[in-house]
């Protein structure tokens, strides 16, 4: 069985870890964390990925430019927004957005 590729993108590195451990508690699914925008386009541009997954913390511009480039280049491509909330939220979250 594939996982679910998932970028996670977030600006504070200990709640991007904790959002991708419980991203990957789920066995269908595999999170891959960036901090920066340029860390993500690069790690986009090399990795295929079903959902990204945008994270508190992320100023409006860059939101707006990330959501941009990842559907001119992947134009399926699926974005979720994560304010916090715990585990259950978050995969609610996911579900609904790969639904």
């Amino acid at each position: 069985m594939n996982q679910t590729q998932i970028l996670v993108i977030g600006r504070h590195p200990e709640i991007l870890q904790t959002v991708i451990r419980l991203v990957n508690n789920n066995p269908e699914w595999n999170a891959t964390g960036c901090i920066t925008d340029e860390e993500a386009i690069n790690v986009f541009k090399i990795q295929e990925f079903t959902l990204v997954l945008l994270g508190g913390g992320i100023e409006e511009q860059s939101e707006q430019d990330l959501c941009v480039f990842f559907r001119a280049n992947k134009p399926d491509i699926k974005i979720a927004q994560h304010y916090g909330g715990g585990s259950g939220l978050l995969s609610a979250e996911i579900y609904e957005a790969l639904r």
